[in-house]
């Protein structure tokens, strides 16, 4: 329990639907398991540049904030599951990905990210998230990175 507010603790994570996102929720899920935390599940969704100046697109085009809410909802469901026994309160938010997880990581315990390497060198590289995040959040950071397989 946070001293000052009294409330549970918190720990915020980065759900994109890719594999290093769903490692981090992973690993977010078993922590507030261990300290009794919410854990706040975050995708943010954009338009694209070329429609940013558009107020607000036609009906009939594709739905971003649909699309980003079917893709969170599609992780919790392979990762978390109907019965865990923590809570997770899934977040779709308008915005630029590191933004977004700093505002919601305002007043959380944790912020949770995964790494999102390409092989090789660019392996030992933080993703420009995960990097942002990690200089800006007033919380502290973990950066989740993928396990090692025996062919790697």
């Amino acid at each position: 329990m946070s001293e000052e507010t009294g409330s549970v603790p918190r720990i915020v994570v980065g759900v994109d639907g890719s594999e290093p996102a769903k490692a981090a929720l992973r690993w977010a899920v078993r922590q507030a398991r261990l300290t009794g935390a919410t854990v706040d599940a975050v995708i943010s969704w954009e338009y694209p540049p070329l429609l940013s100046g558009w107020t607000p697109p036609p009906s009939d085009m594709f739905d971003w904030q649909e699309n980003a809410t079917k893709v969170l909802d599609q992780a919790l469901e392979e990762v978390v599951g109907p019965d865990s026994p923590v809570r997770v309160r899934p977040l779709v938010v308008h915005g630029n990905a590191a933004g977004a997880l700093l505002d919601a990581a305002e007043g959380a315990e944790l912020l949770v990210v995964g790494n999102r390497g390409h092989g090789g060198f660019a392996r030992a590289l933080l993703g420009s998230v995960s990097q942002h995040c990690t200089q800006q959040a007033t919380c502290p950071v973990l950066v989740v990175r993928p396990q090692k397989t025996a062919d790697a």
